[in-house]
Parts: structure tokens; sequence; C-alpha cells
């Protein structure tokens, strides 16, 4: 499946405030940049997914939003800390910053992986 390059557009449209969006391809899919921190994933079917961590985590739960999820090579799921956005975000750009200022900020509290 192709990238829904209308939504990355969207995402950096409502996010301009903050920062600039970049992206990177992924599996099908899309990781989203907010000045160099991830912050977002596009999945290739059109799906927005924040960055969440364990300080976020009571938010995107109390908002009903699904942690994302995948089907292992061995038939077993595996999650990511990454929350399904909540439907207004799309179209909606207030709540688009507000959710994603939230994942933004758990980029920054992320780990840093270093570079091989």
């Amino acid at each position: 499946m192709a990238i829904d390059d209308g939504l990355v557009d969207w995402v950096a449209e409502a996010m301009a405030p903050d920062g600039v969006v970049t992206r990177r391809a992924m599996m099908g899919g899309a990781t989203l940049y907010l000045d160099g921190v991830v912050f977002a994933i596009v999945g290739g079917d059109g799906s927005l997914w924040f960055k969440a961590d364990r300080e976020s985590d009571a938010i995107w739960d109390e908002a009903g939003c699904v942690r994302f999820t995948y089907a292992r090579g061995d038939g077993s799921t595996a999650t990511m800390n990454y929350r399904r956005a909540p439907d207004d975000c799309l179209d909606d750009a207030d709540a688009l910053r507000e959710w994603g200022t939230l994942g933004a900020a758990a980029g920054r509290r992320a780990p840093q992986k270093k570079r091989k």
C-alpha cells in the first residue's frame, strides 16, 4: 500500500506551529519526525499513530486510543509504543496538534538509539 501523502501533509500543516515534520519510509508506511524527534507513524492503510510511553499511557487509555499491534512471523502478536490517533485528529488541526504534541513529548523522552 502507498503512503497517504495527504495525511502526511495534513499532519505537517497542523504541527507547523511546533516545528518541521519530516518523514522516512518504513515497512509500507512512514515514520514522522517533528524537528528530528520521532512522534508518529502513518500506516500503509492510512492510519495515524502517535508515540506513547509509560508517562502518557494513562492519557491515551482515558481517550480510548488502542495500542499499535502487529503480527510476528511466528504468528504471535507484538505491540509498539504508539497509540491510534483519536478520530477528531483527521479533521481538526487543534486536536491533531494537541495529540501530536503529546506524541512528540514521548519521543523526546525516549532513549536515543546509538548509531552503528
